[in-house]
């Protein structure tokens, strides 16, 4: 079910985005030195302008965003699991900000998008799941996360729970446990919205298997 489409995103920040973006490929494309020359001063404007945008150092910047491995530029992968036992959702509580989430994190290379968050949902929670279907597949920048610099496609999956443990907090958890559709923690908004884990509750339900996709 394909979502309408919203331009939630900063106009600036989209088209800085777009421009570095645009920068690197020529980057790793071209053969002429001038061209190069061209390509890396139009890539350091468009990390200035990120830097100013975010109000962030342009150290930081140049950080967060990958050179995409001399590549063309694509955006990054988020993939999250939403677990559901006895009409409750699994959440976990994040170090990095105190926050709660649904288990997930940066897709690995090297393994598909169900063993990712298969294992995240261990290393995170310490509960055994199998992926059963992609319910939602986001861009970030369309919906009101907070702005992001990177580029991100979030991908959501309806996972069943194959063990009856406890869940349990991981190296980079502080909690883990089951909450209802009504009883929601404060939410982590740069790893999911409301919107997020209502649509997980939506998708679990008995019916067709359909995908929300911008």
């Amino acid at each position: 079910m394909r979502q309408v489409p919203t331009a939630m995103e900063d106009t600036w920040l989209a088209r800085a985005k777009r421009l570095l973006a645009l920068a690197e490929t020529g980057q790793h494309f071209t053969h002429d030195p001038f061209d190069r020359e061209r390509y890396d001063e139009i890539a350091q404007i468009a990390r200035a302008m990120l830097a100013d945008l975010g109000q962030v150092p342009l150290s930081r910047i140049e950080g967060l965003i990958s050179d995409h491995a001399g590549g063309y530029a694509t955006p990054s992968i988020d993939i999250r699991g939403a677990v559901i036992r006895d009409g409750r959702i699994l959440l976990v509580r994040e170090r990095s900000d105190g926050l709660w989430a649904m288990p997930g994190g940066f897709a690995d290379i090297g393994s598909s998008p169900a063993e990712n968050i298969e294992r995240e949902v261990w290393e995170e929670a310490g509960l055994r799941v199998r992926a059963r279907y992609l319910y939602a597949l986001r861009h970030k920048a369309r919906h009101p996360y907070p702005a992001d610099v990177r580029d991100f496609y979030k991908l959501f999956f309806i996972c069943d729970d194959i063990d009856s443990g406890a869940p349990k907090p991981g190296a980079e958890t502080h909690e883990a446990a089951f909450f209802a559709s009504d009883a929601l923690p404060e939410l982590s908004l740069t790893r999911n919205l409301r919107q997020d884990v209502e649509a997980a509750f939506h998708k679990a339900a008995p019916g067709p298997a359909t995908v929300l996709f911008d």
